[in-house]
């Protein structure tokens, strides 16, 4: 397979900050042609989204835009919304991300633009959904990771409440997009027919939400954070030793018997039936846990893996940021990829073993201005 799977395509983003930008990109690294159309006055809101800085704009949008193009359009210009209404004409799909009732205050009416080109597939991330009483209601990620009950069960329990650190929702939005983008192609392969897909921030929050909204749907229960742990498993949470700390995840009741042999005087805690099976650790994780950090607090970060590495039981080290970018294992599996001089967070796939990447850079804005207007004015 070609590591450029959509060339041939070409994708109109109307999007900013992460949601949108961050399908453009993915769609972008698989081979699409990405044309990304910015306000003249202040451009993507995430070109300012810094420190840190790299060739004038924030790192965030360089990480979420690499391999596109930039033109700048002032929708309240006549002429430039002829100049936008022939882009999204000349695309396959369209990607769009903006605050509610905008297109249409410009006189961008969608259904009139499938009428006009059925074969468009048009995709809609919104912040709370096209219907409902919030959904002229803006959105961020932090909101939705709000609305959604996300941050009900992160963080510790009897604690302020804590957002998940990097933009999940955003980010899981754009994915969201893609994978509706791609069945909607697939589609029209067969009919010839576009569609109109539609996600939004409130429905991927609820969608990373299933199994706790299914625990409450079948047991009334309403879920707690537990820190790293999880309310399902025990134990299934980080561990702190002499020098950092350690993720410890028993998934099923062999490997909490493997642990409890593997790790200095817990041997008794393996055999005692009361803790035999995940349910009945669970229901007793306040006894259980402590004896085992007590355990995990008497070595380092490294004895312990080597205790469990040694009986298979699944644990690594919390690695900080630093950490992370220079570990063999990063390195290993090929997903920092180059661009211009600079390493950037690739795709996290393969296809045929060859990870898909344009390998171009982020545009400046209205970097495309001059060719994309002398084609479509």
């Amino acid at each position: 397979m070609t590591s450029a799977p959509l060339r041939g395509l070409t994708i109109l983003e109307l999007g900013h900050s992460v949601a949108a930008p961050y399908a453009g990109l993915i769609l972008a690294e698989l081979g699409a042609r990405v044309i990304k159309v910015e306000n003249p006055a202040t451009g993507d809101y995430a070109r300012g989204w810094g420190p840190p800085f790299y060739k004038e704009d924030a790192t965030a949008f360089h990480a979420l835009n690499r391999g596109k193009e930039s033109i700048t359009l002032d929708f309240a210009d006549p002429a430039d919304a002829a100049i936008l209404k022939r882009l999204i004409g000349d695309s396959d799909a369209v990607i769009q991300n903006l605050r509610p009732g905008l297109l249409e205050k410009f006189g961008i009416d969608v259904e009139q633009i499938r009428q006009e080109k059925p074969d468009l597939i048009w995709c809609d991330i919104g912040a709370f959904g096209k219907d409902g009483p919030l959904s002229r209601k803006p959105g961020y990620d932090p909101l939705a990771q709000a609305s959604s009950g996300i941050m009900s069960v992160t963080g510790e329990e009897n604690r302020p409440p804590v957002r998940v650190g990097v933009s999940i929702v955003d980010m899981g939005s754009g994915m969201w997009t893609v994978i509706g983008l791609l069945a909607a192609l697939y589609e029209r392969q067969r009919t010839g027919n576009g569609a109109r897909v539609a996600t939004s921030l409130f429905e991927t929050g609820l969608a990373w939400m299933t199994i706790p909204l299914a625990a409450h749907a079948v047991s009334g229960e309403v879920r707690k954070p537990h820190g790293s742990g999880l309310a399902e498993i025990v134990p299934y949470q980080a561990f702190e030793a002499k020098d950092g700390w350690v993720m410890i995840a028993a998934g099923n009741d062999k490997l909490f018997g493997k642990i409890c042999e593997a790790l200095p005087g817990l041997k008794q805690l393996g055999k005692d039936p009361r803790f035999a099976r995940n349910r009945d650790r669970v229901e007793r994780r306040g006894e259980l846990l402590p004896q085992i950090e007590a355990a995990v607090k008497k070595m380092t970060v490294a004895e312990v893996g080597e205790a469990l590495d040694a009986v298979q039981v699944p644990n690594c080290p919390l690695l900080q940021i630093d950490q992370v970018w220079r570990h063999p294992q990063t390195e290993a599996v090929g997903i920092l990829v180059k661009s211009d001089d600079q390493k950037w967070v690739g795709l996290p796939f393969t296809l045929d073993d060859e990870r898909p990447t344009s390998g171009g850079t982020s545009p400046a804005l209205g970097a495309s201005n001059e060719a994309l207007r002398q084609q479509y004015q």
